[in-house]
C-alpha cells in the first residue's frame, strides 16, 4: 500500500507540473488578449477623436479667405458680380471652446468678422472683441520674439516608440505599417494656391490697398528671402531685425516646409483675379488657456494670419465629455487630456478613475495642428475576458475529475488489498472452523469406541453431539460452496409461494440441540401475513446463519434470547431477527454484510468465524428481490431486518 501511495504521489506531480505550466501560459495569453482588446478599443476612441479634429481642420481650411471680414464678396469673375453678404463668422461661435475668429494683418493690426466695416461694436460682442484684441497683441509679441517655434517634444517620440512596440501584437495578423500610414498633419500638408477675385482681395486687405493690388508684380519671391513689408517693432523700439520681422515659425511645422519657396503668383488679371498662397493650419500658445490656430495668407507679398482662439480647458472638457465620458470604458478606465507647451503641461482635464500609478497606460499624440494635444488612458483593472470563466470552470471540473479518479484508484486499491487480506483470514478461519467440529467428532467417536459411555442415555447424548457437529460442519461447507456458486453465478433460484411458518419450524428443528447446548432461547412471533414468494432452502440457510451469528457473539451476554417475528409494511413482508448480545458498532452497521468482513474488537478477536455468514444472507435476500439492514436496539443487542416483496408484487 505504501508503494501505491508513492506511485499516486508521483503521478499527481507528473500531471500537475505540465498542467500548471499550461494554466499559467493560458492565463498569460488571456491577459495579453485583455490588454490588446483594451488597446484596440482605446485606439478606436482616439481615432474617433482624431477624426473629429480632422473634420474641424477640414472645415477651417475650407473657409473662404475673406470670411474673416464682416462682409464677404460673392464668388464671380467680375468684381461687381454680386453685393456683399454677412460672413458666416459674423456671429458668435456656437462652440463654447472657441473664443472667436480674427485676422492678424501684416502690420500687426487686428480685424474680426464680429465688427462691421463701420467700426460699431455690438454691445453683446464687446467683451469677446476685447479678448480677441488682447489675443492679437499677445500674438504680435510672439511674432517679434519668435517664441512660437516649438521643437518636437520628447514625449511624442516616446509615444511613437510605445505605439510601435504595442503594435507587435497586431502585426501577427495584419501589417499595420502598410495598412495605416502615420499622420503628421490632419489637413493639408503643403501650401496651396487659391484664386480669388480682386473684390475678395480688397475685402481682406482693406479698400485703401485695392489699387495697389491691381498693379501687383507677376510673381512672388520666396517667403523666407524677403522681409515682412509691415515689420512689427520690437519692444525696445526701432525696426526689428529681419529674422524677427519675418513671419514666425509655428509649432510642429517642419523646417523643410517653412523654408520651401512659395509657388509663383500669376499675373493679375482684372477678370481672372488673384492667385493667393494658403499655408497649412498652425498653432501657437498665447497663454496657458488660449491657443491661436491660424493659417497664413500671402497676397501681393503681404502675409495675413487668419484663425481662431481655442480655449484650452473648455476644449479638453468637450473632447472628454463627447468621446469618453459616454463610453462604457469610462467606468473602469481614466482619461487624461493635456496640452503641452514646449514640454510643459499648460492645461489638463481628467475623466473617469484616472490614476498615475495604474498598471496599463496608453499614450496618444495627435498630428498638427493639434500636436500640442496629448491623451493618456489608464486602467488599474481590465474587465476579465469571458474565456477566463470558461477556463476556471474547466480547471475546476478537471481538478475534481482527477481527484475523484485518484481517490477512486486509491479506494479500489485499498478495497482490493482489504479483500485480499480478508480472504487470507477467511482461509485461516475456515481451516479453524473445519478443524473444530472434526476434532469433536473424532473425540466422541473414540470415547464411544473405548466404551466410556457406559449407559444407553450417555451414548445417545454422544450421538446427538456427533450429529450436531456433523450438521455444523455440513453448514460450514455449504456456506463456502454457496458463496462460490454465487460468485460464479451458478446458484439457481427456486421461488415458491408459501407461508413463513414452515420455514421457521424447520429452523427450530435444526437449531434446537445447538440452542440447548449454548443456553439460548428462541422466541417466534408470526403475524397473520399473506403468503409471499421465497426460496425455501435459501430462507432456511439465512435464518440459521443469523441465529448462529447471534449465538456466537452473545455467549457472554447475561441474557441469551433470540426473537424472530414478521410484520407487513406496505407491500413488503419484513422478517426481523433480534438478539440481546453486545450489538454492532455504528461504523460497522453497513459493512457487516460485506464479503469476509469482521468487526475489529476484543470480542471478534476471541471469537472465530469465516466472515461469510452475513455476506451470504445479503446475497440470498437480494437474489430473492429483497433487502437486508442492521440496526442496534434501544436496549442490548441488535436487529437484522429482511424485507421481501409480497406475493404478486
Amino acid at each position: 500500500m505504501k508503494r501505491l501511495k508513492l506511485l499516486i504521489i508521483i503521478f499527481s506531480v507528473a500531471l500537475s507540473v505540465p498542467l500548471a505550466y499550461f494554466v499559467v501560459r493560458t492565463y498569460q495569453g488571456l491577459a495579453q488578449e485583455e490588454v490588446a482588446t483594451l488597446r484596440y478599443f482605446a485606439d478606436a476612441m482616439f481615432d474617433k477623436m482624431e477624426g473629429a479634429l480632422a473634420e474641424m481642420v477640414k472645415k477651417e481650411e475650407g473657409r473662404a479667405i475673406d470670411e474673416f471680414n464682416y462682409e464677404i464678396m460673392p464668388s464671380g469673375r467680375q468684381k461687381d458680380a454680386g453685393k456683399p453678404q454677412p460672413s458666416p463668422l459674423s456671429r458668435l461661435p456656437r462652440e463654447n471652446y472657441i473664443l472667436g475668429y480674427f485676422q492678424n494683418n501684416p502690420d500687426g493690426s487686428f480685424q474680426t468678422p464680429l465688427v462691421a466695416g463701420s467700426g460699431v461694436v455690438p454691445p453683446d460682442h464687446s467683451d469677446r472683441i476685447e479678448a480677441l484684441k488682447v489675443a492679437n497683441q499677445i500674438f504680435n509679441r510672439k511674432r517679434v520674439a519668435a517664441t512660437d517655434r516649438i521643437q518636437p517634444r520628447p514625449a511624442e517620440v516616446a509615444v511613437q516608440e510605445e505605439v510601435k512596440k504595442e503594435a507587435a501584437f497586431a502585426d501577427k495578423y495584419i501589417a499595420s505599417s502598410r495598412s495605416r500610414a502615420s499622420k503628421s498633419y490632419l489637413g493639408q500638408k503643403e501650401k496651396r494656391l487659391e484664386k480669388i477675385t480682386i473684390g475678395q482681395a480688397a475685402n481682406i486687405a482693406g479698400q485703401q490697398e485695392a489699387q495697389t493690388m491691381r498693379s501687383a508684380p507677376a510673381a512672388a519671391e520666396p517667403e523666407d528671402d524677403r522681409e515682412d513689408p509691415y515689420p512689427v517693432k520690437s519692444q525696445a523700439g526701432g525696426r526689428a531685425p529681419a529674422a524677427e520681422t519675418r513671419p514666425a515659425r509655428k509649432m510642429d511645422l517642419p523646417e523643410a516646409l517653412e523654408a520651401a519657396p512659395p509657388a509663383p503668383v500669376a499675373d493679375v488679371d482684372e477678370a481672372a483675379g488673384f492667385q493667393v498662397e494658403v499655408a497649412p493650419l498652425q498653432a501657437v500658445f498665447l497663454n496657458d488657456d488660449q491657443i491661436f490656430v491660424f493659417r497664413r495668407i500671402m497676397i501681393n507679398q503681404q502675409i495675413y494670419r487668419q484663425g481662431f482662439v481655442l480655449k484650452v480647458n473648455a476644449f479638453l472638457a468637450h473632447l472628454a465629455r463627447t468621446y469618453f465620458s459616454t463610453q462604457p470604458m469610462a467606468s473602469f478606465t481614466g482619461l487624461k487630456l493635456s496640452v503641452v507647451d514646449q514640454g510643459r503641461e499648460a492645461g489638463t482635464v481628467q475623466a473617469g478613475p484616472f490614476s498615475e500609478s495604474a498598471g496599463i497606460i496608453l499614450n496618444r499624440g495627435f498630428p498638427s495642428p493639434f500636436s500640442f494635444l496629448k491623451a493618456v488612458l489608464t486602467c488599474s483593472q481590465i474587465p476579465r475576458s469571458a474565456g477566463r470563466r470558461t477556463l476556471n470552470i474547466m480547471l475546476i471540473v478537471l481538478a475534481v475529475i482527477v481527484l475523484i479518479g485518484l481517490f477512486a484508484i486509491y479506494q479500489s486499491a485499498r478495497a482490493i488489498e482489504g479483500l485480499a487480506e480478508r480472504r487470507s483470514q477467511f482461509v485461516s478461519s475456515v481451516t479453524h472452523e473445519l478443524k473444530t467440529p472434526l476434532t469433536n467428532i473424532r473425540m466422541y467417536i473414540e470415547m464411544l469406541e473405548q466404551g466410556i459411555a457406559k449407559s444407553p442415555d450417555r451414548e445417545q447424548e454422544y450421538f446427538r453431539i456427533l450429529d450436531s457437529e456433523g450438521a455444523r460442519l455440513s453448514r460450514l461447507i455449504n456456506n463456502v460452496l454457496e458463496m462460490s456458486k454465487l460468485e460464479r453465478r451458478q446458484r439457481h433460484l427456486n421461488l415458491q409461494t408459501g407461508t413463513f411458518a414452515e420455514v421457521v419450524d424447520e429452523v427450530e428443528r435444526v437449531m434446537a440441540e445447538k440452542l440447548k447446548q449454548e443456553g439460548f432461547s428462541l422466541t417466534v412471533a408470526l403475524e397473520d401475513i399473506p403468503p409471499f414468494k421465497y426460496d425455501r432452502e435459501m430462507m432456511i440457510q439465512v435464518l440459521i446463519n443469523l441465529i448462529e451469528n447471534s449465538m456466537k457473539f452473545g455467549k457472554s451476554a447475561p441474557q441469551r434470547d433470540i426473537h424472530i417475528r414478521t410484520e407487513m409494511e406496505g407491500r413488503h413482508v419484513n422478517i426481523l431477527v433480534s438478539d440481546t448480545g453486545p450489538g454492532i458498532p455504528r461504523q460497522a452497521l453497513k459493512k457487516i454484510f460485506n464479503d469476509f468482513y469482521r468487526v475489529e474488537n476484543a470480542l471478534t478477536r476471541t471469537t472465530r468465524g469465516t466472515g461469510i455468514g452475513l455476506a451470504l444472507v445479503k446475497k440470498f435476500v437480494q437474489l430473492m428481490g429483497g433487502s437486508v439492514t442492521a440496526a442496534n436496539n434501544s436496549g442490548p443487542g441488535c436487529t437484522i431486518t429482511i424485507s421481501l416483496p409480497a406475493a404478486g408484487k
